[in-house]
This record gives C-alpha cells, structure tokens and sequence, in this order.
C-alpha cells in the first residue's frame, strides 16, 4: 500500500513559471549554472545552486551558501514571485517532448514506504552527493526538486487525469530546450479521494530518477523525527515532494559507451577478441540497435552491429541487461574495466546527444564507442522487484523534470 499524498504547493505566479523552471542542479558544473543564472536571472537554479552568487573563492558547500539559498527563497516568496496554495491539491506535470506526450501527477511519498522498500531503489547512493541536498534542504525547510517515481498504470488515476487535464491548466509554457511544459491542479475532494485510495491499491512504486534526492529527503525527515520524539507522523517531514508516472508513458534512452583506449591491443586484434562472444557485421551507416542483445560499434572510423552469442545472455534481471552483458563479455575481461563508476578510461553519452556524438568522441578523445538498445521500464521494475541493483549508467530519462515549479515545505 503506498501513501501518495495531495499537498500545500508554493510554486511561481503563472507569468513567472517560464522564467523559473529550471533543470535540475545536478546537470550543470558551477561555470555553466553561473552562466544559466545570468542568462535567466529569476532561474530556480541560484536557489539550488546559490554558490552561483558567489565568486569561485567562495567554496560550493560552504555554509554560507546554504543560508544564501534560504534566504533566496524566502525573499521570492515575501516578493510575491512564489506563492502558497492554500489547499491540499495534487498537481498534474505534463511534459510534452518531440511530439511524445509524458504525464505524471506531483504529490508527496511516504519516507516510511521509503524504508519499507514499497518505494523500490535500482541504484546506489554516495554519501558525498547526499550531504550536499540533505543540507540544502535541511537549512531551506523545504523539498525543491521533485523525485522521478514510476508505477504501473492504474485506470482510475488516469481517469482523474484525463478528467482534470479538461479545465484550464496553470502552466502553460515552452522551455529554452523546446520541451512544452503544462500544470493543472486536482483539488476537488472527490478527485484527490479517487487518486488517494487507489495508491493505497498499489503495492510498489519505483525511483526512476533521482535516487540522491530522494535519499537525503528521507534523511532530513529521519533527522527531523529524531529532534521531535513526539512526532505524529502527520508532518510535513514524514514526507518528499515526487512526480509520479505511469510506466506505459515512460520512455528510457539508450546510454552509451566511449573508451579511450584499447588497453594495449591493435584494433584488428581487439576486434578478433570482440568475435570470440559476439557476431560482427561490419555496417556503412551509424548503427542504432533495434532489440535486445545487439549492440553498435565504433571502431577505426568504422560501424559495426554486434549481436552478442547466447552463451553471453542470461536471464537474470542484472546480468541480462545489455549493458550488464557489454560489460561482463567485454569491458570487464578484455579492455579491463573492472569498475565503470570510478575508472577514468570510459565515459558515458546520455542518447539525447544522438549516435553522431560517439563518432565526435572518437575524432577528439577516445577510440572506441559502443552504441546500446535502451534499458526497459519492465526491466527497472524488475531489478527492483529483485531487489538487486542496476549497473552505473543503464538508464538515462528525457525530457527532465524541472525545479521550482514546485516546491515542498518542511
């Protein structure tokens, strides 16, 4: 049974919401987020990213710059930039992406399902990135960049949608990037009854994205709990600001792979070890894989499509995942990459970026780029549902949920 709760929204005056959206923090290094904050002064980023009000003296986890983030935010509320419904309202967050249309609903999850494992996780956590968010919202009182949830579809939420999706919609706008982006409230009670009661039908929801986020959310409820021992539960704290998504609307990107080098060996002998597990088939044009187990390659100025030999295939949730075969028949025992996250040797291009980037890469910095059939959303159910991990870099989503369209108060 999962708690998905309506909630008291701030969120930016309507002809301000264009100008506010911003992509999530984490996308930018500090040069580029100084320069989005120039650009788009009102950008929610000098909220989640306040060292951008700094100089580069100024350290980006310093104290100080949490307090500017506070102090930021509650200056645009007190200036009428941000305001607070008064009602408890769930939000629909429609994002509209190359003609492909992905709706989710905004509200708030239960940390307890966090940590019961009724919210399930896919990925690991570091520490590191944690405490950056954990203090962000801990100093600001306040959730600010939605966690991605997935579910499966459930008929009687899409019907509340659809129903409401019919009045005016509070947002309406095209961001910078040419993704449209589209805001209705549900506050009618029989609605948000509707929506409340069928959650509590669903046994498992899913962290698409935002693992960190949602990480050190619980963690600032769990903080807070400690501090008031007489807590109800009721809190805003028990809490984390989400967007929910049915999984039949939910697209993956493939996230591919650049090498930059061959670990010693000449490319016709790499390409003799590559045949050992997979058939090559050399190919004139860019190689898009078009199922599972095939792979583009890269190589020498060269396209190759690789089709991985059913002795390499598993049917085990992690190990059958192709990136999880490319690695275990490939990059692990021939190119050595034993561990993707911290090895300096490979590099990932998120598929927004297009096949093309892989041959830039391998005119600039690297010498072997591998094309990848996208990880499925019933494949991310189901490492979870094994309660298993997926390996670094499988799933990469479009378009991104932007901040400060909504925000959860603590």
């Amino acid at each position: 049974m999962a708690v998905i709760r309506p909630f008291e929204c701030v969120r930016p005056q309507a002809e301000k919401a264009e100008r506010v959206a911003a992509l999530p923090y984490d996308v930018y290094n500090r040069e580029e987020a100084c320069r989005e904050v120039v650009r788009e002064p009102l950008s929610f980023l000098k909220i989640d990213r306040a060292e951008t009000q700094f100089d580069s003296s100024v350290d980006t986890y310093a104290p100080e710059v949490y307090a500017k983030a506070k102090e930021l935010l509650e200056n645009a509320i007190a200036d009428g930039t941000f305001i607070k419904d008064s009602e408890q309202a769930y939000y629909i967050y429609e994002l509209t992406m190359d003609g492909r249309v992905q709706t989710g609903l905004v509200a708030c999850a239960s940390i307890d399902d966090y940590e019961s494992n009724v919210i399930k996780k896919h990925e690991n956590t570091r520490a590191d990135k944690e405490l950056d968010r954990i203090t962000h919202v801990d100093t600001c009182n306040a959730q600010t960049g939605p966690i991605f949830l997935a579910y499966r579809a459930n008929a009687v939420i899409n019907g509340e949608i659809d129903k409401a999706k019919k009045n005016s919609s509070l947002y309406n706008f095209v961001s910078p990037d040419g993704v449209r982006h589209q805001v209705w409230k549900i506050s009618e009670p029989q609605s948000v009854k509707a929506i409340r009661g069928a959650f509590e039908g669903i046994s498992s929801i899913y962290i698409a994205d935002g693992h960190h986020r949602a990480a050190s959310a619980v963690k600032v409820g769990l903080k807070r709990r400690a501090e008031n021992p007489q807590y109800t539960g009721k809190e805003e704290f028990n809490y984390f600001l989400s967007v929910l998504f049915p999984d039949e609307q939910l697209k993956i990107l493939d996230y591919n792979r650049v090498l930059k080098d061959l670990n010693g060996y000449t490319e016709q002998d790499f390409l003799e070890k590559v045949k050992e597990k997979f058939t090559v088939k050399e190919s004139a044009v860019q190689v898009h894989p078009d199922k599972q187990g095939t792979f583009g390659m890269y190589l020498g100025k060269k396209w190759y499509r690789l089709t991985a030999k059913p002795e390499i295939l598993s049917d085990d949730p992690v190990d059958g995942l192709d990136v999880s075969v490319l690695q275990n028949a490939l990059l692990s025992p021939v190119l050595g990459i034993k561990d993707p996250k911290t090895d300096a040797r490979i590099d990932f291009v998120g598929g927004i970026r297009g096949i093309g980037e892989l041959e830039r890469r391998c005119e600039t910095d690297c010498v072997l780029a591998f094309s990848m059939y996208p990880t499925s959303i019933a494949q991310l159910f189901a490492v979870a549902d094994a309660g298993r991990l997926m390996p670094p870099k499988s799933t990469w989503f479009e378009p991104k949920l932007r901040s400060g369209l909504f925000i959860h108060q603590i």
